[in-house]
């Protein structure tokens, strides 16, 4: 069986991007599961550059084919920010899930709200080879001052997913994959995967 490298030491990524393509018959491994230890800074100027230059190092790394996703919170009220620094919004180190979201509220706060917001997504599949191939996923919603849910990550727990009136961590897995803008990457990206891997 083909192995696939899941870019990410990202628990919650893991997992969703494992049941999204648990049907492909390929077996879908994670850095930790082969002892790769891998840092890229991502410096791309678009969630694309840097899924694909994460992809192309993990691929070059392990001589696995290789996935990776870049992913970001874009708020029309802050301008687009965080963004492609949505991992990196506070510079603090140590800086967790829950102070970033206490960061974005912060800085929401004598904004007019609704404070309409999107998650974008980029997939890359990269081979040892080069070949590479990238996929795009969007979801709209907007942003709510105080937290709910416990199932996400990140975000999850202040966005609110249109039309469900849940935020993402409200979301169980399955409705998540199908609704989130990671959901719907990976989706996009199935016959970029089948065709790279020839399949």
């Amino acid at each position: 069986m083909t192995s696939l490298l899941i870019a990410t030491n990202n628990r919650g990524k893991m997992q969703e991007i494992r049941a999204l393509l648990s049907d492909l018959p390929f077996s879908l491994v994670s850095p930790e599961e082969i002892g790769l230890i891998l840092a890229v800074v991502e410096d791309g100027k678009s969630y694309g550059e840097n899924a694909e230059k994460k992809a192309m190092a993990y691929a070059r790394a392990s001589g696995l084919a290789a996935l990776a996703d870049d992913s970001g919170l874009e708020v029309d009220a802050l301008g687009g920010d965080p963004g492609l620094h949505s991992a990196r919004y506070i510079s603090q180190p140590g800086a967790t899930d829950a102070d970033r979201r206490a960061f974005l509220l912060h800085n929401l706060q004598g904004k007019p709200q609704p404070w309409l917001a999107r998650f974008r997504a980029a997939v890359a599949i990269s081979l040892p080879n080069g070949d590479t191939g990238i996929a795009e996923g969007e979801c709209r919603g907007r942003i709510i001052p105080e937290e709910r849910g416990t199932k996400g990550f990140g975000y999850d727990p202040i966005f609110l997913v249109d039309p469900t009136e849940k935020t993402m961590a409200e979301l169980e897995l399955q409705e998540k994959n199908r609704l989130s803008h990671r959901g719907k990457a990976v989706a996009n990206a199935r016959p970029i995967i089948l065709r790279l891997l020839g399949n």
